[in-house]
């Protein structure tokens, strides 16, 4: 009999190499067909009858590798042979993790009446769930996730033949088809225990159900999905939950306290629910709570103060409440949580930390990055951490408002492996309690307060690391460069620090790359280094990052560059550095980033740019480069979003190839020798035309100056992709100002000032309605200014002066405040206030300053009809007033008399009490 089997089996395994190698070599081993399939690997048999029971061809090699990794040779592919069918006792079939290419997963699997189990998940079948597989009343288990290549799935009508399912997980199949009875569908199975189904594309959850038939559900998982209401009220009745995770939807409302009914949870994760707000619910930490293991309530809009029933969470091992706003103190009760290892209460509102937080001997890893810690840490905040190794307390802001007071002696009863702590002050002296920390590998002691150089005994403690940020400190003598570095993730950050001691031999050693060879980034910038830039930088061959901005760093850019194929970044700005830019920097297709303003380099942008594709910001800025501007910029470097050449010595015209750049959205040209007129197909630059968004931070880096408002103002990565300015000042240009330019209406910045531009101003100006700062001086223009210019509304800084301007200075809107004389002079043109020439037809009058109330004269001359109207309502009034009492006492001798009487009474009574009162 076991041959039969054999021989009907084995077709169906090798067709199209559907079994592993290994298999197929066991199986030709005597020669022909083995005598027992049943020895397979992969294949159980009936000790009773010798039939085929179990088919368990899972990828073996997916325990080790990414998919996306594996060879050719280590999945399975193929069509499912109806051999299948003659295994009339297959009860366990899996397939899983294997490649069959988005081939149709055959009907006639529904029909092996004996399967218990079934597990074809990540095995990239295509087509429809088979309506058959309702046929397997006997399956327990079933797993299709990550399955199949597409789903038109329009219902689950196949679920409920499901009767004994127990496991189900159709995780990432789009049954949002399905969404109007998908529940009613699983609620068929009375002895489900376990229900996968996230990333399932589902947007309707009932917030009630007529009866639970699913009250035996153990595992619950719908995160990932487009659920928008409330938490249902029927999830409360599954009191034999353990696991509920319901992350990555947006679900809203507060958390009610009904969570206490799931007495049998271990883990909860409500996480990444941007709707979710409010306190955390009072009974939270309750007894109904303490079998919780895992408690992830992070990315929410959760706020108030923790409670203290927290600390009755013993069985605790991982809580998450990053990103809400919780306010107040960590719970004094924390020290109770005897089992906590993993804790994140990163951006938050928290201010303070008790000393019971040392009491948790079991933490492991701690974040408290991005609050608002305030106070004192001391020894005993640490006392008993006997397990930390990942301390972060990272700070965004850079006001320093908590402290740490560590006794000089005192040994800490951690090993730290991560130790981050930014904007807290440690110093002034270098943490003296970091003296047996030997297995650190990140050390990061940011804008820490610490004064004078780095101890004898931290170089000596044989680190090993991938990061070392001690910037912003005020540290003196030489650069920590004895420490060794591992290698492609090692990160160096000195900057901003008082490095004078080693001045006179050099800032930067001349063997650093030797110390330190597999260094990838190195910041040293904001020093007081000088020197030359040291030749043996040339050896860091995985260097990603190289800053050594304001510094004092002298001559020529030295030509190592060869081997730096990996560098994206290199600022060498603010310094002294002179000679022309060296050939081999342009062969750096990996640049991204070339950042060299305010230097004294010279000569022209060599033409081997041509191969920095990539380049995102090109700042040649304050220098003092010649030559026309190439047109093989924009040819060539197709995604730039920085281009500044201000203050050099540019000539010849600008390249109108420049204009379709279309990620171009800060362009600064200005202070050069360029001529010709401005191109009109610059208002084709589309990036000045749209919003940018924040996704398009993380293509910033560095910091930026740009003059705006009259200023110069430095912008930084995190503002960079908000700016959109266009100066082109202080040239030799010539002809009108583009009537294209008004096509960009996100634009802030317009300087044209200082140049020799005629003609008038674009009648459409007032189409750049976000524009707040327009700068036409010292030019040639003329005309009136137009009309649509006062739809500038967010127009704040305004300079025409010193051109031939003629008219009347608009009043309405924001003119209002831009009064100062010094906007308009120069313009023998011009009248109206703010200046002291009256424009033709102005009745002459004493000029009065504005009262702040915007009581200026209007164009029309409106002030002048209200003055005569004004004086006309008062001599009328008079005129009224007087006559209609005194022409009727004159004209009616009765009313006269009665007047002249009640005179005479009013006296005589006045008289007589005033005797009274004296008498």
């Amino acid at each position: 009999m076991a041959d039969k089997i054999c021989t009907e089996l084995l077709p169906l395994l090798v067709l199209s190499g559907l079994l592993f190698p290994g298999t197929v070599k066991f199986a030709f081993s005597t020669g022909g067909i083995a005598s027992d399939c049943c020895k397979w690997r992969g294949i159980v048999c009936s000790n009773l009858t010798g039939r085929v029971v179990e088919i368990n061809l899972h990828n073996p090699y997916v325990d080790d590798n990414l998919r996306g990794n594996l060879k050719p040779g280590q999945t399975l592919g193929g069509e499912i042979s109806p051999s299948l069918l003659d295994l009339k006792e297959l009860k366990y079939l899996d397939l899983s993790m294997n490649n069959f290419g988005g081939t149709k997963l055959p009907r006639f699997i529904g029909s092996l009446k004996q399967l218990r189990y079934l597990n074809l998940s990540g095995a990239s079948f295509g087509g429809m769930i088979p309506p058959s597989l309702g046929n397997l009343s006997r399956l327990q288990y079933l797993d299709l996730s990550d399955c199949f290549a597409e789903s038109s799935q329009k219902d689950l009508c196949w679920l409920p033949g499901l009767s004994s399912l127990r496991y189900l997980n159709l995780a990432a199949i789009d049954l949002s088809k399905a969404a109007d009875h998908w529940l009613q569908a699983i609620n068929s199975l009375p002895s489900l225990k376990e229900l996968h189904l996230p990333n399932c594309f589902l947007s309707k959850l009932p917030l009630s159900l007529p009866f639970i038939n699913v009250t035996l559900l153990e595992v619950l998982d719908l995160s990932n999905n487009n659920f928008n209401s409330t938490l249902p009220w029927w999830l409360f009745n599954l009191t034999r939950l353990v696991h509920l995770d319901l992350n990555s939807n947006n679900f809203g409302g507060e958390l009610p306290d009904e969570f206490a009914t799931l007495a049998t949870l271990e883990e909860l994760d409500v996480s990444q629910n941007s709707y979710l707000k409010g306190p955390l619910p009072k009974s939270l930490g309750s007894l109904c709570y303490l079998r919780l293991e895992i408690l992830d309530l992070g990315n929410n809009q959760l706020s108030g103060n923790l409670p203290d029933s927290l600390g009755n969470l013993k069985k605790l091992r991982y809580l998450q409440f990053l990103l809400n706003s919780f306010q107040g103190s960590i719970p004094r009760t924390i020290g109770n949580m005897s089992s906590l290892k993993e804790f994140y209460i990163a951006d938050n509102s928290m201010s303070g930390i008790p000393e019971s937080f040392g009491q948790l001997s079991t933490l492991v890893a701690v974040d408290l990055s991005e609050n608002l810690w305030e106070g004192v840490v001391t020894e005993h905040h640490l006392a008993n951490l006997s397990s930390l190794t990942d301390l972060n307390l990272r700070k965004a802001s850079p006001n320093i408002s908590l402290a740490f007071n560590i006794a000089p002696g005192w040994i800490p009863p951690f090993k730290l492996r991560y130790l981050y702590i930014r904007s807290c002050q440690l110093g002034p002296e270098f943490p003296s309690w970091l003296r047996n920390q030997n297995d650190l590998e990140t050390v990061v002691l940011n804008n820490a307060k610490i004064l004078g150089t780095i101890p004898d005994w931290f170089l000596q403690l044989d680190l090993q690391l991938d990061e070392l940020d001690i910037g912003y400190n005020q540290l003196i003598g030489e650069p920590p460069t004895s420490l060794m570095f591992l290698d492609v993730r090692s990160n160096v950050d000195l900057s901003s620090n008082l490095y004078e001691e080693i001045i006179t031999s050099g800032p930067i050693p001349p063997n650093i790359g030797e110390l330190m060879p597999y260094l990838t980034d190195l910041d040293v910038s904001q020093n007081a280094l000088n020197g030359t830039i040291p030749l043996s930088i040339g050896n860091m061959t995985t260097l990603t990052t190289l800053v050594i901005s304001n510094n004092y760093l002298s001559g020529e850019i030295p030509q190592f560059w060869s081997d730096l194929s990996l560098l994206y970044i290199l600022d060498m700005s603010n310094n002294n550095l002179s000679g022309p830019i060296p050939r081999e920097v342009g062969l750096l297709s990996s640049l991204m980033f070339f950042i060299v303003s305010k230097n004294n380099l010279s000569g022209e942008l060599p033409s081997s740019f041509q191969n920095c594709s990539s380049l995102a910001s090109l700042d040649l800025g304050e220098n003092r480069f010649s030559g026309n501007i190439p047109a093989w910029i924009a040819e060539s470097i197709p995604s730039l979003l920085i281009l500044r050449l201000r203050s050099n010595s540019f000539t010849g015209e600008i390249p109108p190839q420049i204009c379709s750049l279309s990620y171009l959205h800060i362009v600064d040209l200005s202070h050069n020798s360029l001529s010709g007129s401005i191109p009109a197909c610059m208002g084709n630059l589309t990036s000045l035309k749209m919003e940018l968004t924040d996704a398009d931070r993380v293509r910033y880096q560095g910091r930026l100056t740009v003059v705006a408002k009259g200023k110069i103002l430095q912008y930084d990565e995190r503002t960079l992709y908000l700016v959109n300015s266009l100066d082109l000042s202080d040239n030799r240009l010539s002809g009108e100002i583009p009537e294209a330019l008004t096509s960009l209406v996100r634009l802030w910045t317009l300087n044209l000032s200082m140049n020799h531009l005629t003609g008038r101003i674009p009648i459409d100006i007032g189409k750049l309605e976000w524009l707040e700062t327009l700068d036409l001086s010292s030019n040639n223009l003329s005309g009136p200014l137009p009309p649509s210019m006062t739809t500038l509304t967010k127009l704040d800084y305004l300079n025409v002066s010193y051109n031939n301007f003629s008219g009347k200075i608009p009043t309405a809107n924001q003119f209002q405040t831009l009064n100062d004389p010094s906007i308009y002079e120069g313009n023998v043109g011009r009248c109206g206030i703010p200046l002291p020439e009256s424009c033709p037809g102005d009745e002459k009058r004493p000029q009065s300053p504005d009262n702040g109330c915007g009581n200026v004269e209007s164009e029309d001359g409106g002030d002048d009809l209200e003055y005569f109207w004004f004086f006309l309502s008062i001599g009328l009034g008079f005129f009224v007033g007087f006559w209609g009492v005194c022409g009727t006492l004159i004209v009616k001798k009765s009313w006269r008399e009665a007047y002249y009487s009640y005179i005479d009474r009013m006296k005589n009574k006045l008289i007589a009490f005033i005797a009274r009162r004296t008498g």
